[in-house]
């Protein structure tokens, strides 16, 4: 086995958030469905983009967050995207590295712009996103380094990478090298929509073993059985899963596998603004506590302690130490 260098490394599409409020009406105008994830092209960005208030920009992406969190617990981490080497793409690389993350992807010299993703933000605190996906889209497997990924106690994967097809391969090529590595492999489902995309091919990857943890919400949970009782999609999950995680918002979450379930409480907050990044985030802490080697109620204490942070500001990335808050927590870190 070779030497552990990173207890994460992350593998997703790299993309800078553009995040506006909004009201109901102004999606119900542009056609979005609220609390989804829709792909767009160029001329779509751009349109969203004119007819949007005033925005801030700031770097995410969905594993990219994640990885930012597991990077604020004080834990070695690194990521695998793809940016095209423009103001954008310079701006991500120069955050996540900011961050403490290794991030080492050769950027695209040509080929199409950094990917954005359009968030707005309704007065309930969800928000709805629109992607451009850009360079994120050129990821190949030939960005998966070997080494890197062999060395990573876990390697997690994005279910947006299902998107792009060279993506998909970087994805696979990824696994295959985790798991001879004798490393532990995680998928998170991303978004409802994307598993209606690519429901089958998301069971056949849990089924088979390829992925040993699966992070879903309770939308996703229900979309990836084409269920509307969430206790039957759980039994369904924990029988086809190693292990499974199912945040449920203000409910915590339930963490499922063979040994049985363990439910845990959302942590307080004191006013929700933003529901972007709480599942990243829920995801950064329970990596870091599975990577550490803590008990699963631990490492999801973790992931509840971080979503509560992140939902509390605007914009998916936390503004505070996660290890100093879980250290306040009485968590070990």
């Amino acid at each position: 086995m070779p030497d552990l260098k990173y207890d994460v490394l992350g593998i997703g599409n790299a993309i800078v958030d553009v995040l506006a409020r909004a009201e109901d009406d102004f999606l119900a105008r542009q056609n979005m469905n609220k609390g989804g994830m829709a792909l767009i092209d160029e001329a779509r960005a751009q349109a969203i983009y004119d007819a949007m208030g005033p925005a801030i920009e700031i770097s995410g992406g969905s594993a990219a967050n994640t990885i930012v969190g597991v990077a604020g617990f004080g834990a070695r981490a690194a990521f695998v995207g793809k940016v095209k080497d423009d103001q954008l793409g310079q701006a991500f690389a120069h955050d996540i590295r900011a961050a403490g993350v290794a991030f080492d992807t050769a950027p695209a010299a040509d080929g199409p712009s950094t990917a954005r993703c359009y968030v707005l933000v309704t007065p309930d605190g969800e928000r709805t996103m629109n992607t451009y996906l850009g360079a994120a889209q050129d990821l190949h497997p030939a960005d998966v380094d070997e080494d890197a990924v062999g060395g990573a106690a876990i390697t997690y994967l994005e279910g947006y990478l299902w998107d792009p097809p060279r993506a998909k391969e970087a994805f696979r090529k990824a696994a295959t090298i985790a798991h001879g590595a004798g490393r532990q492999v995680a998928l998170t489902l991303s978004d409802a929509f994307c598993v209606g995309r690519y429901r089958a091919e998301f069971l056949d990857l849990i089924r088979t073993g390829t992925v040993d943890l699966v992070f879903a919400n309770e939308s996703e949970l229900k979309s990836l059985y084409e269920a509307t009782d969430f206790d039957t999609a759980a039994a369904a999950l924990r029988g086809d899963a190693k292990l499974a995680v199912v945040t449920r918002s203000e409910k915590g979450c339930v963490v499922l596998s063979k040994d049985g379930s363990v439910s845990v409480p959302a942590a307080p907050i004191s006013k929700l603004v933003d529901a972007t990044g709480a599942g990243d985030l829920f995801a950064a802490g329970f990596l870091f506590g599975l990577a550490r080697g803590r008990d699963h109620r631990t490492a999801a204490r973790l992931g509840v302690l971080a979503a509560a942070e992140v939902i509390q500001h605007l914009g998916a990335r936390p503004e505070v130490s996660l290890k100093t808050l879980a250290e306040k927590a009485g968590l070990p870190v």
